[in-house]
């Protein structure tokens, strides 16, 4: 029975251990701002997501995980709703806001959070997301509502934020405040856009389960979303996790978007071209040399010329010499050897390029010996020497 390869059992035993430490391991706290729906880490909005269907009074909320321009063209929305974008950055194109501006106008209510907002969108309505420089940065920046009913003694602090984020107004017609910081720099607005509205707000990580939970903050959410009418509300989570969700998901998108199995997965391919690199080499087979084919045609000449002339039937073997002799001249040279005449001697002479005196004796010689009765010793070697003459001046 073969034993098992002794480097494929190393490798084994090698990722099983890692994925067995990682899975038993304490698990670090996440602190990364995902700001994903399904995701219990501090900076997940997990419960939000969980009690928005409370707040806007709806036994549910819709998961859009299409681009904004798929969403509102493929799935025309049934009277007014809702469209809540929580994420790092909004990225939204040309067809996007084509698709997004006339859905406001028409009467919806969008509400968007996040430190960056796409120019094209601010300069429609009037605002800029501006940020301060680095040397600026206040973690201890307070922010409050503009609307007394919601004003808070002590304001909030976000102390996770740098404080360097603020909405700059451009066109203050249809915009009114909703929220500043400390510095009195808007962060929370609202505009007006035909029947519609648009909430923008400039700190995303108000709304994360580590705010909400939170006791000095929980309320801060809730009171940004109250400006939201009771209606049929979307979620978005492409701008988070892309058109994807879980069950969409194939085994390798799931086994990347674990870190443990992810280094699991890159160990084993290394793994495997290591094993290829070194172990292959050390199992290869040696290659036999194998010898070339051989012609023996010669050799089997030799020997049977070899045995004619020890035989000493030398009449025999001039005879045979000159058979195969014309038979070479016939397929070399396509003459017709039968009559060997003064035409012959020439049309040889000028295919095979020899002097047309050597060519003339070597058939002088060809034509004694097909009409002598026998043939000598002499004239065998006599013959064979013109022969193997005129093959080398060809």
């Amino acid at each position: 029975m073969r034993r098992p390869n002794k480097y494929l059992l190393i490798l084994l035993a090698t990722v099983t251990a890692y994925v067995l430490f990682e899975y038993y391991r304490p698990k670090p706290l996440d602190w990364t701002p995902t700001y994903e729906n399904d995701d219990k880490i501090p900076f997940g909005t997990k419960v939000l997501y969980e009690l928005l269907p409370g707040i806007m009074q709806q036994s549910s909320v819709k998961t859009v995980r299409l681009p904004v321009y798929n969403f509102l063209t493929e799935t025309k929305p049934a009277g007014r709703s809702n469209y809540v974008i929580i994420c790092r950055d909004f990225n939204a194109d040309g067809n996007d806001l084509k698709q997004l501006l006339p859905y406001v106008r028409s009467g919806n209510t969008v509400f968007i959070s996040a430190y960056g907002m796409p120019d094209s969108l601010g300069a429609v309505l009037g605002f800029k997301a501006d940020v301060k420089e680095p040397n600026e940065a206040d973690s201890t920046l307070r922010q409050n509502f503009a609307n007394p009913e919601l004003v808070k003694s002590r304001g909030y602090n976000f102390f996770h934020d740098d404080g360097r984020n603020f909405l700059l107004i451009q066109k203050a017609k249809y915009i009114t405040v909703l929220g500043r910081n400390a510095r009195k720099e808007p962060v929370f607005i609202r505009v007006q856009y035909g029947k519609g509205q648009f909430f923008i707000h400039n700190l995303p990580l108000a709304f994360t389960n580590y705010y909400l939970l939170s006791p000095k903050t929980s309320d801060y959410a809730f009171k940004a979303l109250s400006y939201l009418p009771a209606r049929p509300t979307y979620w978005d989570e492409y701008q988070k996790q892309g058109r994807f969700d879980e069950e969409q998901q194939s085994i390798f998108r799931y086994i990347r978007s674990q870190p443990a199995l992810n280094w699991a997965y890159y160990l084993v391919v290394f793994g495997l071209i290591f094993y290829a690199i070194f172990a292959g080499k050390r199992t290869q087979r040696i290659i036999p040399v194998i010898d070339p084919p051989q012609n023996t045609s010669l050799d089997f000449v030799k020997t049977v010329g070899r045995l004619y002339f020890q035989q000493g039937d030398h009449d025999n073997l001039a005879r045979k010499k000159i058979q195969y002799f014309l038979t070479e001249l016939r397929e070399r040279y396509g003459l017709n050897t039968t009559v060997l005449d003064k035409e012959f001697t020439e049309t040889l002479a000028q295919k095979s390029g020899t002097p047309l005196s050597e060519t003339d004796e070597l058939v002088r010689l060809l034509r004694s010996a097909q009409k002598s009765i026998s043939l000598s010793e002499y004239d065998l070697l006599t013959l064979n020497a013109a022969i193997e003459r005129f093959k080398h001046l060809i």
